[in-house]
């Protein structure tokens, strides 16, 4: 055995040691603070998991979803030939596409409040890891993800922006380039949890625009747009419009979660007082 052979042999034997440790060291964590549900706190078989009783509350989105709002249909029956639900054949939204992971159910809810407001970075791997997989269509070779922005003063407040953590996550995962300082939020806009369809789009008409910084190399990209929840689509439209503006080529939006719309008078659902499984199938039963 040659010198060159015998230094390779001994990095690959460190680098072994070093995998060993890591996997001890994680073992001795696990015995030490058992794993837990991500959302309830109740001990589960492996870190970063929903127990049974929360993973039972939740309602991932798959077929069949319209493919521009990404809302949960009754059946393919109500979707069109381009794969579209009526309220987006009818007024289709400016991005192309949109997946999500979930809807946006009170298990969710609480993840997704605790990740924003309460310091919970953790969460930022289980949704991230769900999103990568229900956005797995779009995120192809070449594709750039950004995160909606949030306003200086709240980031200061918040410590960081949710947005950005998700879309790092699904770029370590995916591959995909990621460019979290893209767009910039001008002025600090209110909370829109109450506000309407209308309300939303007139608070953020002009409020988010590319950074002067990263147009150049924003021009002719196909953009992955992250955030956690998709509800009337009004921040996702002011971005998409910033990203336009500087000669992005294509857009589509990637979220955690999507909030499910009434269909009687196309605003979001108010089912207070019932549970999720009833609000997913009271939903469906009146499309």
């Amino acid at each position: 055995m040659n010198v060159k052979t015998k230094k390779l042999q001994s990095i690959i034997n460190a680098q072994n040691a070093q995998q060993w440790a890591k996997k001890l060291f994680h073992i001795f964590l696990e015995i030490l603070y058992p794993p837990v549900c991500v959302s309830c706190g109740a001990e589960v078989e492996q870190t970063g998991l929903l127990c049974s009783a929360c993973f039972a509350q939740t309602w991932s989105v798959t077929q069949p979803f319209c493919r521009s709002c990404a809302m949960p249909q009754k059946s393919a029956a109500f979707l069109g030939e381009s794969g579209l639900c009526f309220s987006c054949e009818t007024h289709p939204p400016i991005w192309g596409q949109a997946r999500a992971a979930f809807t946006y159910t009170s298990v969710i809810r609480r993840l997704i409040l605790q990740f924003k407001y309460s310091d919970r970075e953790e969460h930022a791997a289980f949704l991230g890891t769900h999103m990568a997989q229900a956005g797995a269509d779009l995120l192809k070779e070449n594709t750039l993800l950004v995160p909606v922005p949030v306003h200086r003063w709240r980031l200061l407040q918040r410590k960081y922006n949710q947005a950005a953590w998700l879309a790092r996550h699904i770029a370590q995962i995916s591959g995909a380039d990621y460019m979290p300082d893209a767009l910039l939020r001008r002025h600090k806009t209110a909370r829109l949890a109450r506000f309407s369809r209308r309300e939303r789009q007139h608070e953020m008409r002009r409020a988010i625009v590319a950074r002067a910084s990263r147009q150049a190399l924003l021009a002719g990209r196909h953009v992955i747009l992250v955030d956690d929840v998709l509800t009337t689509g009004a921040t996702a439209t002011a971005c998409t419009e910033a990203l336009y503006e500087v000669g992005v080529s294509h857009v589509d939006v990637l979220v955690a979660a999507v909030v499910l719309i009434d269909p009687e008078n196309n605003a979001p659902e108010n089912n207070a007082g019932k549970n999720d499984t009833e609000k997913t199938m009271q939903y469906r039963e009146r499309q």
